[in-house]
């Protein structure tokens, strides 16, 4: 099966095309999207309003990454894999704008929540002493990844989503866990994670 690899100076670049206005274009089905308010054209709030658009192509942007951080992993070596990450938090997340709301789905107490850029990058790559529990999700070797949105909330440049994300594992076998994003636009107009929560599907048996 072909994989996704991004050079470490691409990660960076696919963010930020798939997270800036594009000016339109076909949006993903969702079973209950609720429509923005939208501003009008000589409004200045319409360049700065997140569409649906722009949140399916963070979501998606999102899984490439990961899969692509596996790969890097696989052909090169931990390093690669750690500094491809760096890039992808940098490209993806708003650390650079105070603490991220960030809940992964394997993560215990003390260390469940990761407001932090060093404890998301543990999360996704492990090899950090100081978070010696997380063994790398990204590091898995998933092969596929994909996003499906129960509902997208919209207003102006503040947005989220709920639903699932499948992960694909090696054997073919599927992973699905609730994911919850919530973006922010930042000054440049590019999409920013703000939250993130993660958690398996609640089993009663």
């Amino acid at each position: 099966m072909n994989r996704l690899f991004l050079p470490f100076g691409a990660a960076s670049a696919l963010f930020l095309a798939a997270c800036t206005p594009s000016g339109g274009g076909e949006t993903a089905p969702t079973d209950n999207a609720v429509a923005s308010t939208a501003a009008s054209a000589d409004n200045a709030v319409a360049s700065t309003a997140i569409t649906e658009a722009e949140v399916v192509a963070a979501q998606k942007a999102w899984c490439d990454a990961l899969v692509a951080i596996g790969s890097a992993h696989e052909s090169q070596g931990l390093p690669a894999a750690k500094a491809l990450a760096g890039e992808v938090l940098d490209a993806a997340y708003g650390y650079q704008m105070g603490p991220v709301l960030f809940k992964p789905t394997l993560t215990v107490v003390p260390q469940t929540f990761r407001p932090t850029r060093e404890g998301a990058l543990a999360y996704f790559v492990g090899d950090d002493p100081a978070f010696s529990n997380d063994t790398g999700f990204a590091l898995r070797g998933w092969t596929a990844c994909s996003s499906r949105n129960n509902a997208i909330w919209l207003a102006g440049d503040a947005a989220m989503s709920i639903g699932n994300v499948d992960f694909t594992g090696k054997d073919g076998s599927v992973t699905t866990v609730d994911k919850t994003w919530g973006y922010v636009k930042d000054d440049a107009g590019a999409l920013r994670i703000v939250l993130h929560h993660s958690s398996l599907p609640y089993s009663p048996n």
